[in-house]
């Protein structure tokens, strides 16, 4: 049972292990979908205003509009960039719709789709095609034919001599669209020539996203030729793609730095180059082992879980640690391991315990993390236990025989059993805690982008330059289908037109702007008169104008099909720059559908509200349901780190079943988690959830510390052993949390921080509360 493998049997054992951990990384690489859609680490949405903001989050187009901004040249030069940037783009199959205001209203309609404008036009409401109104069309034509807007009318009056083309043209620019300049859109100042592109993939799909922006940046490229212009390019898919640059990149020097301080900590602790090689195998073991769970119960692991998950390094790796510092000659590093289990499978099972509460918070992406960290410390805690002691040299150097060490724990012997400093510590953190100034928890989810300040005001500028509307406020209008909705926002539109006269609002768009419920089609084509009555018509109106009666034709037939056709329907659109309007504004979910109504310069939300409530509908408050689902996502946390908290304590007394040890034990976790609360609010901090996520990891690497130096007891020998190990543990835990807490990503600044300080208070805390009083020397 205690004989050691000789040094062949253990590095054939080490590659063997390591071949298995090849084959698993090769299995789960080929099964994992990484993904950053948002939504997985959002509570289930219970309100109008968060299950609307939870779809435009993943898949509505405002997630998928990326706003371009060309300047450094002349206008003359910039016009012709962006009409050459939206040709190459237009044919993309990575866009829904590229624009820049270089189109007519003619070109939002497909050739298939035109003889519609008389549906889609609202001149049939309040005019009829008969005699008197074409005989007054026709002799605005021939004014028209002589005017300076001859070359732009000619071309349209034979099929469309009332000009419904031009009408929807202007009905459907935005109420704030930007200036043209050279036949594009410009800015204010004439100094940036701007495009908007609707991609195909979501704006949280970064691997669709970052195809989008390449192709951008190479039609830009391409056609950019020896000009000194510049692309600017901003929105959510743009941001995605910079978060996942950057993610990267920090990731890249985090663990190259991480990686080489950990191996020359290792190897200066244990003065072996085998140590860090060893050391390593649980923790590549815990990190596959969490993927591949993940990856076998979800159908796709977050970005967040993966990251946050790799920070398990911090525990983890105390297993072998304590395992190494551990060993000494006469003793087999199994029996050294089964000497440890007890006290090392209790601060795993109290850790596993403390995130098996995410797994009932209804949030697909705290489950994620309690699946990936279980997986993890399981694994981890297994191998350590019974496969890493076959590989480790049965006669080390004796921590223990360290006089350094010695000299410290003298020093720490002389240190006063601390009693009423904890009750002072204690309240002086409580005081800090609640009466700190500044807000305690940030319901801001913007602030946990990465995405720099001057990005976000530049996209803030640009969108403001294209006239887009106040995204924070909608009216809803629900209804059992598209047609219902359509109807239920035409019957809001007098009451809209009244709000914009009394400047509650400055404009609004709907859907119905663009595509007319089925009930309005039709009552407008049986407005239309039948082929014998129009062309009587006709004849009868063009007899005193110098036009042609035979010239018209193409108009009689497009009235003819119109008057036949059947209604437009959203899937019509297919395919057209309508669609992406009309999608973004028509939400069909299912068995319902969704109007949206959105709104630009609100300056009475209460009048809105009432306008929208008396037609059914609603005034959404995106930002307030944002901090809503922040409050609930925050109310789950709290909740389930209450329960983990009892089942913490409750985990420990069962292991040690009595009161002094299990306060020994408890103890310095639950002041170094008031300390750590306390110094964040100190410094200002406002707590977001992912601050209450990493306290549970800080808590349990205070209960790993507490557990072993409780576990040394009295001996001096194993409190020595055990010094050695918690400084080795505290210091390469600390190394990575201290990377973490200098990163630019609020999520991993966050985690950073909050586990540093925990580091810190939960080592010297342990150390002057949970350690016995040395015996005699052995």
């Amino acid at each position: 049972m205690g004989s050691a493998l000789n040094p062949r049997r253990r590095i054939a054992l080490a590659l063997l292990w390591l071949a298995l951990l090849a084959i698993a990384a090769w299995a789960i690489g080929q099964r994992l979908q990484v993904t950053g859609d948002l939504r997985k680490f959002m509570p289930e949405a219970s309100t109008p205003a968060q299950k609307l903001l939870i779809d435009e989050l993943g898949e509505g187009p405002g997630s998928r509009l990326l706003l371009l901004a060309l300047s450094g040249d002349t206008p003359e030069a910039l016009a012709r960039q962006s009409l050459a940037l939206r040709q190459r783009l237009a044919a993309s199959p990575l866009f829904k719709l590229v624009a820049n205001g270089g189109d007519s209203g003619l070109d939002a309609i497909p050739a298939r789709l035109r003889p519609y404008r008389y549906l889609l036009s609202d001149t049939l409401d309040s005019q009829r095609f008969d005699s008197a109104y074409l005989h007054e069309q026709f002799q605005a034509r021939v004014q028209d034919l002589g005017s300076p807007a001859a070359s732009l009318v000619e071309p349209l009056v034979p099929a469309d001599p009332t000009l419904e083309t031009l009408k929807l043209a202007e009905a459907w620019q935005p109420a704030n669209a930007p200036q043209r300049l050279h036949g594009v859109w410009f800015d204010r100042a004439g100094k940036q020539a701007l495009l908007v592109a609707e991609t195909v993939a979501p704006g949280f799909d970064p691997t669709g996203q970052q195809r989008a922006v390449d192709a951008i940046r190479a039609a830009f490229a391409a056609g950019r030729g020896a000009s000194a212009s510049q692309l600017a390019l901003t929105g959510p898919g743009a941001f995605s793609v910079e978060i996942g640059g950057r993610t990267q990149r920090e990731a890249g020097w985090i663990g190259s730095i991480d990686t080489i301080g950990l191996v020359l900590l290792l190897w200066f602790a244990y003065r072996s180059w085998k140590a860090p090689l060893l050391g390593v195998l649980p923790l590549a073991s815990a990190g596959l082992a969490g993927l591949g769970a993940v990856a076998l119960l979800f159908d796709g692991v977050h970005g967040i879980t993966v990251a946050f998950g790799f920070t398990l390094i911090g525990v983890v790796q105390d297993y072998p640690i304590h395992l190494f510092s551990h060993q000494r000659a006469g003793l087999s590093p199994r029996d050294s391991a089964r000497a440890l289990w007890p006290t090392l499978a209790t601060g795993v099972v109290s850790t596993c315990i403390a995130y098996v509460t995410f797994l009932v918070s209804g949030v697909d992406g705290l489950r994620q993390l309690a699946v990936f960290t279980i997986s993890g410390l399981a694994t981890a805690a297994l191998t350590t236990r019974y496969l890493l002691p076959a590989l480790i040299d049965p006669a080390p150097r004796d921590a223990a025989e360290s006089p350094l060490l010695a000299r410290l724990w003298a020093r720490i012997e002389r240190l006063p059993r601390p009693r009423f400093a904890l009750a002072l510590l204690a309240a002086g953190a409580l005081a800090v805690v609640a009466f700190a100034p500044g807000a305690f928890w940030q319901n801001d989810l913007s602030k946990l982008t990465p995405v720099p300040a001057d990005a976000l005001a530049r996209d803030a500028q640009l969108r403001s330059e294209l006239g887009a509307p106040d995204v924070r406020y909608m009216i809803a209008l629900p209804g059992r289908d598209a047609e219902a909705a359509l109807q239920a926002v035409e019957r809001l539109q007098p009451a809209l037109a009244q709000l914009v006269e009394g400047r509650a609002i400055a404009g609004y768009d709907s859907a119905a702007r663009y595509l007319p419920s089925i009930a309005t089609q039709r009552a407008r084509q049986a407005a239309l008169p039948d082929t014998p009555a129009l062309q009587a018509a006709l004849a009868t109106a063009l007899a005193a104008t110098p036009l042609r009666s035979d010239a018209f034709g193409a108009f009689v037939a497009d009235v003819a099909a119109a008057k036949r056709a059947p209604p437009l329907v959203p899937r019509d659109l297919d395919g057209t720059p309508l669609a992406a309007s009309v999608d973004g504004l028509l939400l069909a979910r299912g068995d319902h559908a969704t109007a949206l109504v959105s709104l630009a310069g609100l300056a009475d939300p209460a009048a809105v509200a009432r306008v929208a409530q008396a037609q059914g509908g609603q005034l959404l408050d995106l930002k307030q349901a944002s901090e809503s689902l922040v409050v609930a996502y925050r109310q789950r946390v709290l909740l389930a780190l209450a329960l983990a908290a009892l089942l913490l304590v409750a985990t420990v007394w069962i292991a040690l079943r009595d009161p002094r040890r299990v306060l020994r034990v408890v103890l310095p976790m639950a002041l170094t988690t008031l300390l750590i609360l306390a110094v964040l609010r100190g410094c200002g901090v406002e707590l977001n959830l992912f601050h209450l996520v990493a306290l549970i990891l800080a808590a349990g690497l205070g209960l790993d510390y507490a557990l072993f130096f409780e576990h040394a007891g009295d001996d001096r020998a194993e409190q020595l052993r055990t010094l050695h190990a918690v400084i080795v543990c505290s210091l390469t835990t600390l190394l990575v949390f201290c990377l973490l807490a200098l990163s630019s990503i609020p999520v991993l600044r966050a985690i950073g921080s909050t586990v540093a300080i925990g580091v810190f208070g939960n080592f010297v805390l342990a150390l002057l509360v949970a350690r016995e009083p040395a015996g005699a020397p052995a």
